[in-house]
């Protein structure tokens, strides 16, 4: 597969639109509880959740930039991280 020329030579850029088409699901699935939770609770817990997302966010680019990844390898990486592991319990 290799010889084969299957695979790019080297890296290829991907769009920030291939990111998240790629996370379509968890995307819907947190904003339909985002609005669950605005609007049966109360905005203070939909805050609560929109931090911890923020957080695993910083976190995931802050190891990837320590890993020496480039800044949009990391934006992307980590977004794409945090939606991911966001749905291992769906």
């Amino acid at each position: 597969m290799w010889h084969d020329r299957a695979l790019p030579s080297g890296p290829e850029r991907i769009g920030f639109w291939t990111v998240l088409r790629g996370s379509l699901l968890p995307v819907l699935v947190w904003t339909g509880v985002s609005c669950f939770t605005y609007f049966v609770y109360n905005p203070v817990v939909t805050m609560v959740l929109g931090g911890l997302f923020a957080l695993s966010f910083g976190v995931g680019f802050g190891l990837r930039r320590r890993a020496m990844h480039s800044v949009r390898c990391s934006a992307y990486g980590a977004l794409g991280g945090v939606l991911d592991k966001s749905m291992a319990g769906f």
